[in-house]
């Protein structure tokens, strides 16, 4: 059979060739004399330390000086290469030498950026000493797409300027508020943000999350949350400061995607172009205190109880965040981000707009907000939720089938002799979604409770949990009662 490949136009196998490791690109330059010459005509370099195995420390340190080698020696023969559009680096960094790495790393990146850049990936994934990036290398004309991951840092960046980028992927080890400010500042079209704290468990990634200003933005995704290490920042001087006031001022938002701990307060313009929100906002301390306190009972349901001294209020006010999102079409809420609306949110907004009610639940949290979202949700359309068991406190009001038990034991009398109508059947949803779904006794009488009381229900998509006896299972909601006579269900 012939070579039918190397018989192909040379711009079409510069394109194949930049689609794969640039070492097997260059690999390819033995194969033949049609070949010799083709690796200048790749305009996408990958070069991933990671994915070389050493046998021993010692071939580990020659081997990535042979890295080095091959780095230097293929951007020498592209010298000539009329561009070069995506430029991507994992390296493995040295430690003992790391002022040698800043400058080598620095010479690559300059060398790319010759060649008029569109993107550049850079990440460095071992611990220790940080690779300086000057800040010098980062002003470009062309470039549109940049993502800095690992160990890099900035010793200063009043020199960045990037007119054309319109992404931005930041999970560095070391960068302040300062100088992330004058990235940003540095980036006038930008249109995709995203901040991630990573695997760096000190990493203050949460202090640069908490001021967002820019005018482009049209997409964030911060992570800035330090689950392993909250009692650390819970009795030092820094949860005082860094979690003082998050600030976000970005009016051409349309998507957001926010997980962190709860901050003391939040400094949010209205984001009316948001059309889709993602929160997974985490309580610092545990709520088990609060499940059967008769405070928070009294407020969202009518009940009146003895006198007590009333439990402390919890840290974190986000009623500000919950208020600017209110015109937004789909919300997507975390089984924590459910506590935290229920606990830190003193006044819950109408969300006149929303159309799609996405959230996630556990047996740790509970769903004591869910009666007052479903009420300022007028005209929602579809729920989506991922596991129907959570915790059950006193407060799970008349969303769920619970039945808690108050183990003080308190009297209780309602204020109101009439029952109050349960919030579902106010309820205008016409599509409800269970994924995770395994038929256990908690589940099943909750599909009992949606599948009563949503009287204008037409369409039940349930995945049923892969490990459970899914005929069974299916066989139990299909003999579920239905309000709806138009409802239908259907298995996934």
């Amino acid at each position: 059979m012939g070579d039918s490949i190397s018989s192909l136009p040379d711009e079409i196998l510069g394109k194949i060739l930049s689609l794969v490791p640039t070492k097997v690109a260059a690999s390819t330059s033995v194969l033949s004399k049609r070949w010799r010459n083709l690796l200048s005509l790749v305009d996408r370099l990958s070069f991933d330390e990671s994915m070389v195995v050493y046998p021993n420390e010692e071939e580990a340190k020659n081997g990535s000086q042979r890295f080095s080698d091959f780095v230097d020696k293929t951007l020498a023969l592209l010298h000539n290469s009329p561009a070069i559009k995506t430029f991507s680096l994992c390296r493995v960094v040295n430690t003992k030498s790391y002022d040698d790495e800043s400058a080598r790393v620095s010479r690559w990146i300059s060398t790319a950026m010759e060649h008029g850049l569109l993107e550049l990936h850079l990440y460095a994934p071992t611990t220790g000493s940080n690779v300086v990036i000057e800040s010098r290398l980062l002003r470009s004309n062309t470039l549109v797409k940049l993502t800095i991951t690992g160990h890099y840092d900035f010793h200063e960046t009043h020199h960045v300027f990037l007119p054309s980028l319109r992404s931005l992927y930041l999970m560095v080890f070391a960068l302040d508020l300062y100088r992330f400010e004058q990235i940003l500042h540095a980036c006038p079209v930008l249109e995709e943000l995203t901040i991630r704290r990573g695997d760096f468990p000190y990493m203050p990634a949460i202090s640069f999350g908490t001021l967002v200003e820019h005018a482009s933005i049209k997409r964030l995704v911060i992570v800035t949350d330090h689950p392993d290490h909250a009692d650390y920042y819970l009795s030092s001087d820094y949860f005082d400061t860094a979690l003082d006031t998050v600030r976000f001022q970005a009016p051409s938002l349309v998507y957001l995607d926010y997980s962190s701990f709860v901050s003391k307060e939040y400094d949010v313009d209205d984001l009316d172009s948001l059309v889709e929100a993602r929160l997974s906002l985490k309580l610092w301390m545990s709520t088990s205190c609060y499940d059967f306190d008769d405070v928070y009972y009294y407020d969202y349901h009518g009940y009146l109880y003895d006198d007590d001294e009333p439990s402390p209020p919890i840290f974190g006010d986000v009623t500000c965040l919950v208020a600017a999102i209110r015109n937004i079409t789909t919300l997507h809420l975390s089984p924590d981000s459910l506590e935290v609306f229920h606990f830190c949110c003193t006044s819950m907004p109408m969300f006149n707009n929303l159309l799609t009610l996405s959230i996630e639940s556990n047996k740790q949290k509970g769903w004591q907000v869910m009666p007052l979202l479903l009420e300022c949700c007028p005209n929602l359309q579809t729920i989506v939720i991922k596991g129907l068991v959570h915790k059950v406190t006193n407060r799970c009001g008349d969303a769920c089938a619970c039945n808690p038990q108050n183990p003080s034991q308190k009297k209780r009398k309602k204020i109101k002799e009439n029952q109050k109508v349960c919030c579902l059947r106010t309820c205008g949803v016409k599509v409800l979604e269970i994924s995770d779904y395994g038929g256990r006794f908690q589940e099943l009488q909750q599909m009992r409770y949606f599948l009563g009381n949503l009287e204008r229900l037409e369409t039940v998509k349930v995945l049923v949990d892969p490990d459970k006896n899914s005929e069974f299972v299916r066989a139990n909601v299909m003999a579920l009662p239905r309000l709806s006579s138009k409802c239908t269900i259907q298995f996934i």
